[in-house]
């Protein structure tokens, strides 16, 4: 078990292939853990990147100290742990809050990005009184009183038909997440407002996201693509909240050969 005490609090993470040459570090959704990003990795060591994934804080098996959170704390959090492992610079890619986490990463950290590549994300959700209901509602039921409705959003009916055995892992990683943590992540979403910051991004970014997200939606992608200077927006067809996942093989593509022209 890989941990490094980062900001005063255990940070998991596992590394994939050699990371002294072209590093990228992936941040996992709300309500998952780095196994999102399983079927991301053997795409990506073919194509020699070394990858870092890690367990945000509240979540997996990193720690769950005392909420709430902010989107400023948890990029603290990644930049504190790219440190630790003596990373100079990275490819950022994160999803849901994880792309909340890389926005903030680029205006706060801007010196620790090579690029950015913000995945079904928004820099700002409106709707106060949904994330006030999930947190209520877990906080009374536990994680169970949201898992069915929660994977519904993330993935397409035709996925959940097609992709059973994610759905499954999906379904673990929600009910796995401690309540705590979901809350106090909860509160950092709610309470984020990155609109009036994202055109301070330098790093080269990618927007992506699919076309059927209702939680994030293409308009909310497209938001931030408006706002962070010369970024690229690919949205992808038949695919709901979990497009890393859903469509897998289009996601690694549009990843690779964007970090194929950065690094170019």
């Amino acid at each position: 078990m890989a941990k490094h005490t980062v900001n005063g609090i255990d940070i998991y993470y596992q590394i994939d292939g050699d990371i002294s040459g072209k590093p990228i570090i992936f941040s996992n959704s709300l309500a998952s853990n780095l196994n999102m990003w399983d079927l991301q990795i053997e795409h990506l060591l073919a194509q020699g990147f070394g990858i870092i994934r890690y367990d945000s804080r509240g979540h997996g098996q990193s720690e769950v100290p005392k909420g709430p959170y902010s989107i400023e704390m948890l990029a603290d959090d990644a930049a504190g742990l790219l440190t630790a492992l003596g990373i100079q610079s990275v490819h950022f890619c994160g999803l849901s809050k994880g792309g909340m986490v890389a926005q903030m990463m680029g205006v706060r950290h801007a010196d620790k990005v090579k690029s950015l590549t913000i995945a079904d994300s928004a820099a700002f959700m409106p709707l106060k009184d949904t994330w006030e209901q999930r947190i209520q509602a877990v906080t009374a039921g536990g994680m169970e009183a949201v898992v069915d409705a929660t994977i519904e959003r993330w993935i397409t009916s035709e996925g959940r038909d097609r992709l059973p055995e994610q759905v499954q892992l999906i379904r673990q990683m929600i009910l796995s997440t401690p309540v705590q943590g979901f809350v106090a992540c909860s509160e950092a979403i709610k309470s984020m407002d990155m609109r009036a910051t994202n055109p301070k991004i330098i790093a080269p970014t990618l927007v992506i996201c699919g076309k059927q997200d209702t939680g994030t939606t293409p308009q909310q992608a497209e938001e931030i693509a408006d706002a962070v200077p010369n970024a690229k927006l690919e949205l992808i067809n038949n695919a709901a909240h979990l497009a890393n996942i859903e469509q897998h093989e289009v996601f690694n593509s549009l990843l690779s050969n964007f970090l194929g022209n950065v690094d170019g």
